[in-house]
């Protein structure tokens, strides 16, 4: 018996190198928890700590955030128990969102082993703040600001 693929009407096709946006939203969701522990933990705990969470700023902006351990958790645990998303998303924005958190994580870890703790809390909770707006609202501050940006780029 053979079968015809149908789509569904209401699931958009995966434009080419695309991701789906639930991924970047558990990263966002396990920063959120880093951040946190980075808050609250002593130093110089804390500084270990905010320095893995640069890490993987890093790879996300460098590589891409379909790269980091955060992507290959959802791909395998997550995604497969999720129906496709209603939408897909270019990953140029969530990558500039991972440069902007990766910049607010060195400027924090800087801060921290400098003994500046209070700039070094400052800076970790603007990033915690675009990581949770990410994590309860899908609101991706990093990538309006991309769009932003490139809006402005375009007009001048």
């Amino acid at each position: 018996m053979t079968t015809t693929a149908t789509t569904r009407p209401d699931v958009a096709r995966r434009p080419e190198g695309a991701i789906d946006p639930r991924g970047p939203q558990l990263a966002a969701e396990l920063t959120a928890v880093v951040l946190v522990a980075v808050l609250l933990l002593p130093s110089p705990y804390d500084a270990s700590l905010l320095a893995v969470q640069a890490v993987l700023f890093a790879i996300g902006a460098v590589r891409g955030v379909q790269a980091t351990p955060h992507a290959w958790l959802f791909r395998t645990l997550v995604r497969p128990r999720l129906g496709p998303p209603a939408e897909w998303e270019s990953p140029e924005p969530p990558r500039f969102a991972q440069a902007v958190g990766l910049a607010f994580a060195l400027v924090g870890l800087v801060a921290l082993l400098a003994g500046a703790t209070v700039v070094g809390q400052v800076a970790v909770g603007f990033a915690l703040v675009a990581a949770l707006l990410n994590a309860v609202f899908a609101f991706c501050l990093g990538c309006e600001v991309y769009l932003l940006v490139r809006r402005f780029i375009a007009t001048a």
